[in-house]
């Protein structure tokens, strides 16, 4: 594997560190301290050091150096985590992923030396050296080694028992040998030996025998190794995860019998001396952006990963196997691997093809009166499951998008002067990876439209006896073949006679238009409409739930609105759980076939004179049990001719869509399948009232309706003209 090839599983990495830094920020921000999480974020800062060193990003490592410095210290119990000082933490992981972004497209990096300045500040200001105070390049070095190099070696290589004695007979031996190299490539020991001790290690013995006389050492080599002891209960992949940028052959990990290991004290004054050595000014030259000098090196980089483990566990002795027994016990991790999203997305194509021809080879059979045999039920059963677990490999959970709304909500908590509390439910619920990326951008604009327009200031809540407190509440499920997306508040609602005013006002209706609540609500829809008394950074320009709207129709779903004046407003995107493929009714409309989405179905059925009203010179209105619904002929919307027009000729399907029911009116229904879903705007041109199309069993194309283009457009034909402007 070439260097280009590592550096993108590096970034790669960095995307999911980003992504898990961001859901332990949202833990941290609802008061859990838990060490674990704060390490947690700690680790993917880390790693993050580690692959730039490697790779030559020294802004990027720059950077985290000092970020992991003050994580260091909270994760240590030096400092404190004040609401003051997460915010500080959290700012600076904003810059962190503008840092990668640069570092991954090649651009230049951000501006850092403001966030940089804040860091040194909350780490107490002299954790790092003042770029100013370093001296001259010509100077004599200001770090005398001889001074603690005695003592340092002393610690080292002295080996204390510990007050309990050995450890389990099971637990971890560790032999690390950085190599003479290691420093060139950006490792750094201490750091490494500190994750150990925060594993429950303790360190045993230093090697020194390849350590020469003082003057003809070279600093940039590595002589020494260590020997550390670690629990049996400690993982093994959580041991090698902390070299996982460095170098496999580096690191020898077997059972055994466990040396006692050196006593906690003698470990705590060694990692003092060497901070104290560590941090002792030297002569270096500062980049001139940066207010802290460059960091030490970071961690060894990924060079090129190894076939196998390199070092082999050492030959067990005859009495081993009772030592092996626990580690067979453990459960063996999840296995992964990477995919190139295009190979997965050609396989999903080829998956899509086959169900395609399966369709034509039953229905080939099936005129030659062989669609009785087995070995075709066989046949569709599996490629049914085939494409079943095809689509499950692109599903991704709804946490991906979820765990970017806690920092959203804090910033606008922070902008608006609202109180907002945030409950999710619903964020393991899986979705195609396609409406998981483009369903990011809506839930956003929702999210804002709930916090500002919809929750009231805290003195406003109080006055009328709700909790200064707002609820704000995310949620997703899956039902009826489809994934239901909901986000509510508990806020004022929508003031109706408020959004009436202001949409005749902008021109959107006429000053005499009749709506009904629900044609109010949409009205927020609109482009350009707005309900906010000044343009902010938050709303006022009309934009955002137009781009709510368009975005969910583009992904083949639809919204509805609940809301209760002073009590809150509850928005749902009702989404498919895949693009590719959808269960669909085959119906005929003249000479043309159309394929109607079953999870817009309600019902269907063959009207008499009984259940028809007419409505003017063209409108028709179905009785479904007491409720009249309008009646929408495709071929007028659509253009068909030599269509059947008399309804009680033909057959109606009731669906639901935005804006309710409807009945759509078709001469037949020939069947209910599995169809492929091909995009016409990648393929021809996009068509209002259609939104895909597919290939049928006897290779016809058909038309896949829209469902919601179609019950939108029959609404407001069925209305009078006076009451929408033109």
């Amino acid at each position: 594997m070439d260097l280009d090839a590592i550096q993108q599983i590096f970034f790669q990495e960095c995307e999911e560190g980003l992504a898990a830094m961001e859901g332990n920020f949202a833990l941290l921000r609802d008061g859990d301290r838990d060490s674990e999480t704060i390490n947690g974020v700690f680790r993917c800062v880390h790693s993050i050091k580690g692959g730039a060193g490697a790779f030559g990003h020294e802004r990027l490592q720059a950077y985290t150096h000092q970020y992991e410095t003050l994580l260091d210290l909270i994760r240590n119990g030096t400092l404190e985590l004040t609401p003051a000082l997460l915010d500080v933490v959290v700012g600076a992981f904003d810059v962190l992923a503008d840092h990668v972004a640069a570092a991954r497209d090649g651009d230049t990096p951000p501006a850092d030396a403001a966030m940089l300045e804040r860091l040194v500040a909350a780490a107490g200001g002299d954790t790092e050296p003042k770029a100013a105070a370093a001296p001259a390049a010509d100077a004599a070095p200001a770090v005398a080694i001889s001074d603690d190099f005695d003592d340092l070696m002393s610690m080292l290589g002295d080996v204390a028992q510990s007050e309990d004695g050995a450890d389990a007979a099971n637990g971890w031996r560790l032999r690390y040998t950085p190599g003479s190299k290691a420093f060139e490539h950006g490792a750094e020991p201490l750091l490494l030996l500190r994750e150990l001790t925060m594993l429950g290690g303790k360190v045993t013995s230093c090697d020194r025998a390849a350590l020469p006389p003082l003057d003809m050492m070279d600093p940039e080599c590595g002589y020494l190794a260590w020997d550390v002891a670690l629990p049996a209960s400690v993982a093994e992949d959580d041991i090698r995860a902390v070299f996982e940028f460095g170098d496999p052959s580096a690191i020898t990990l077997t059972r055994g019998d466990a040396e006692p290991a050196m006593a906690e004290d003698s470990v705590d004054a060694l990692f003092d001396l060497l901070d104290s050595m560590e941090s002792a000014p030297v002569a270096v030259v500062a980049e001139p952006e940066v207010a802290a000098p460059p960091p030490p090196p970071a961690p060894a980089p990924v060079a090129a990963p190894a076939p196998a483990p390199a070092v082999s566990p050492v030959a067990a002795e005859p009495a081993a196997p009772r030592a092996a027994a626990p580690a067979a016990a453990v459960a063996p991790p999840a296995q992964t691997i990477r995919v190139d999203l295009d190979k997965l997305d050609r396989l999903v194509n080829l998956v899509g093809e086959l169900v395609i021809t399966q369709a034509m080879l039953a229905q080939r059979l099936a005129e030659n009166q062989m669609g009785g045999i087995s070995e075709l039920s066989d046949l569709e059963h599996l490629t049914r499951e085939l494409q079943e677990s095809t689509m499950a490999i692109r599903a991704q959970p709804m946490k991906t998008v979820f765990s970017r709304v806690p920092r959203i909500v804090r910033e606008l908590e922070g902008e608006t002067g609202k109180r907002v509390r945030l409950e999710v439910d619903g964020e393991m619920t899986e979705v195609d990876k396609t409406v998981v990326e483009r369903i990011g951008e809506p839930l956003t604009h929702l999210i804002r439209n709930a916090v500002d327009h919809g929750l009231e200031m805290p003195d406003v809540r109080v006055a009328a006896g709700k909790s200064a407190e707002g609820v704000v509440r995310l949620a997703a499920a899956h039902q009826s073949g489809r994934i239901v997306i909901t986000v509510s508040d508990d806020g004022q609602g929508i003031n109706r006679a408020r959004v009436k005013a202001k949409a005749i006002e902008k021109g959107i209706i006429l000053p005499d238009a009749v709506l009904s609540d629900e044609e109010i609500d949409n009205l927020i829809f609109a482009p350009g409409f707005s309900t906010a008394a000044a343009i902010t950074n938050v709303s006022g320009r009309g934009v955002g739930m137009d781009v709510v709207r368009k975005n969910i129709q583009a992904l083949g779903g639809r919204i509805g609105i609940q809301s209760r004046e002073g009590f809150g407003s509850s928005f749902s995107l009702s989404l498919p759980l895949t693009l590719a493929v959808l269960d669909g009714m085959i119906v005929t409309v003249g000479q043309q076939t159309f394929v109607i989405p079953l999870g817009h179905i309600v019902e269907s059925l063959r009207p008499d004179d009984d259940t028809l009203s007419r409505l003017g010179p063209d409108g028709t209105l179905l009785d479904v049990r007491g409720s009249y619904v309008p009646v929408l002929r495709i071929a007028d919307y659509l253009g068909i001719e030599g269509a059947e027009r008399n309804p009680t000729n033909a057959v109606l399907i009731v669906v639901e869509g935005d804006h309710g029911q409807a009945a759509l009116l078709v001469d037949t229904i020939q069947d209910q399948r599995q169809v492929v879903v091909k995009s016409l705007e990648a393929n021809y041109q996009a068509i209002d009232g259609v939104a895909g199309a597919t290939i049928l069993g006897d290779g016809r194309v058909a038309l896949i309706a829209d469902v919601d283009a179609l019950t939108t457009r029959g609404r407001f034909a069925n209305r009078p003209t006076a009451a929408i402007a033109a």
